[in-house]
């Protein structure tokens, strides 16, 4: 197995497994495309690795098989760069795999909408949501949260409620009904600049003196002290998600946009500078075998 968000990556619009699946292939391709199906999601998909796994074949071989599958239209390289909530930046190369052939548009049209998530959030986005705290307003609302009432408190907003929570927390802290409705419109203000409950109450419950006695003016001043600045993040950073992918040259690894390698060769490799049709009659040339695979997967 690869490494967490790495390796096999299966795509949408595939028919049902049949036994028939990569007949109109050549043996070798068959084979090799019969052994990578049945490989688990997230699996290795390196030329040494599968070579490693498949007796029959060594890694040049599967490394011209792993090409013919791509011209088949059965997989597509790709890497993406990755950007995390801190701003840091890293790459995932991953090998998508269809038991369907698909044609060339097919895959720029899926790899240029693709939207790639850091794999260390991968699980949480899988993930059931835990169920809100008494204080969280509910998400189906379409209203800012720190204003939506909670009907089980009495319709407070939440910026009330933690106002109430600072005295369950510390005692010297501890607000009236009427002192939470006075500083309601302050506390607003926080959870309007994105916090939540949890840092409000933190934020105004650190580092008080060894008693307060007047809990109402010290909370008043603290909102005012204390609010925080107003952040929004980078729209580019919310959730992991990249820069466009980039498909690689499965023969040589040259990166490229979805659209401009088709077959998942790049230009050299598919027409190789100062080759010579005639130095070989016995050989066919690289572009009569792309038209020949391309004409298998029409006739299947």
């Amino acid at each position: 197995m690869a490494q967490s968000g790495y390796g096999k990556r299966a795509v949408p619009a595939q028919h049902p497994a049949r036994p028939d699946d990569f007949a109109s292939l050549p043996l070798r391709e068959r084979y090799i495309a019969a052994f990578v199906e049945r490989l688990p999601e997230g699996a290795v998909m390196s030329v040494k690795a599968l070579a490693k796994q498949i007796p029959l074949y060594g890694q040049q071989a599967v490394a011209s098989a792993m090409t013919a599958l791509s011209v088949a239209g059965h997989l597509r390289r790709v890497r993406c760069a990755l950007v995390d909530g801190q701003g840091q930046v890293r790459w995932v190369f991953r090998t998508f795999w269809s038991r369907t052939a698909h044609d060339n548009e097919w895959w720029a049209e899926f790899l240029g909408s693709l939207t790639v998530v850091a794999p260390e959030v991968e699980s949480v986005v899988a993930a059931p949501a835990p169920a809100p705290a008494p204080v969280e307003a509910p998400a189906a609302s379409a209203v800012p949260a720190q204003r939506v009432a909670d009907p089980e408190e009495g319709g407070r907003s939440t910026a009330y409620l933690a106002l109430a929570e600072l005295g369950r927390v510390d005692t010297r802290l501890a607000l009236s009904h009427a002192h939470c409705v006075a500083l309601e419109p302050l506390a607003e203000q926080w959870f309007a600049r994105g916090v939540d409950v949890g840092y409000f109450v933190r934020t105004l419950t650190a580092g008080l003196p060894a008693s307060v006695e007047a809990p109402f003016g010290f909370v008043r001043r603290r909102l005012g002290d204390k609010l925080p600045p107003v952040y929004r993040p980078a729209p580019e950073r919310a959730g992991g998600v990249t820069h466009p992918a980039k498909v690689e040259c499965v023969e040589c690894g040259v990166p490229g946009p979805v659209d401009a390698l088709p077959d998942g060769l790049c230009r050299g490799c598919r027409e190789p500078a100062g080759a010579d049709p005639q130095a070989d009659p016995s050989g066919p040339r690289v572009r009569d075998r792309i038209a020949a695979l391309r004409d298998l997967v029409k006739s299947s």
